[in-house]
């Protein structure tokens, strides 16, 4: 192309310094500066006390329940997430437009209105809840709940990313694997996931970070109950309602790490995925 074409297809250098400059002024002033003021005021009176507000009894459960909630939901939607990709994106049949907008419902819904579903199906006047709590099963203002509203808000990270990937490789290779005498469970593990692995971590971490983070749905089902329902976020919550503000800082730190490991983790993914 000519020199004097290229240029006009291009951008001013002008141009492109201002919206470098704005894009990173956005970024200093709306992540890296809350990052910073987050660790600030954690480290604020000092190692030991940082270390004694995370080992507190009630913020160490606070800890484990987020960390058994994320282990137990995100395995489930890393497997509803390939089966509805794999539904949606290699076959056609009646309600798949349907089953596409309900993979998107937890977008479009409050997740405090989805904590509000799961208390009127569960909850003690809800339409399960009496015959369950009769049966000794408690779901609503117990981990059972927690768990459903993380599944449920957690729920489209994996499918949502897949299901583009799956849809742009379209389905060549795999009907040649066919045509070839494999069988379908073969050229899944051996075609359809390979080519899609590096969307499928991907998902798997922004559906892990989000199960984590959680506050809405999950403020709702757990009844906040001290070292039994509390997940990190709402146990920050707690201290900072109580002017416990250090500690609240503190136990806020680790998901400010947590979310920093997963996007390091992301820009890794990305890296291999290219």
């Amino acid at each position: 192309m000519p020199k004097r074409n290229h240029r006009a297809l291009t951008e001013p250098p002008a141009l492109r310094i201002i919206l470098t400059l704005v894009a990173l002024s956005f970024l200093a002033l709306f992540l890296i500066l809350p990052l910073a003021a987050v660790f600030s005021q954690a480290l604020e009176k000092g190692w030991g006390v940082y270390t004694t507000a995370l080992a507190d009894a009630d913020a160490a459960s606070a800890i484990k329940l987020t960390l058994v909630t994320a282990l137990i939901t995100v395995p489930l939607n890393t497997f509803f997430g390939v089966a509805a990709a794999w539904a949606i994106a290699r076959f056609e049949f009646p309600g798949k437009a349907f089953l596409t907008a309900l993979v998107d419902l937890p977008f479009s819904v409050s997740p405090v209105i989805s904590g509000l579903v799961f208390v009127l199906l569960f909850g003690l006047q809800g339409w399960f809840g009496p015959w369950l709590i009769g049966h000794g099963y408690k779901v609503i203002f117990a981990i059972p709940g927690i768990v459903l509203a993380t599944l449920f808000v957690t729920f489209p990270f994996v499918a949502r990313e897949l299901i583009p990937l799956m849809e742009s490789q379209g389905r060549e290779e795999e009907e040649a694997a066919l045509t070839l005498g494999a069988s379908g469970w073969k050229t899944f593990f051996l075609i359809t996931l390979p080519n899609v692995k590096w969307g499928l971590l991907y998902g798997i971490l922004l559906c892990t970070a989000r199960a984590m983070g959680e506050f809405g749905a999950v403020s709702v089902v757990s009844g906040h109950i001290r070292g039994e329902t509390n997940t990190i976020p709402l146990h920050v919550e707690i201290l900072y309602n109580e002017y416990n503000y250090t500690a609240a800082f503190a136990v806020a730190s680790l998901l400010a790490v947590m979310a920093l490991v997963t996007l390091v983790a992301k820009q890794v993914v990305e890296w291999k995925g290219r």
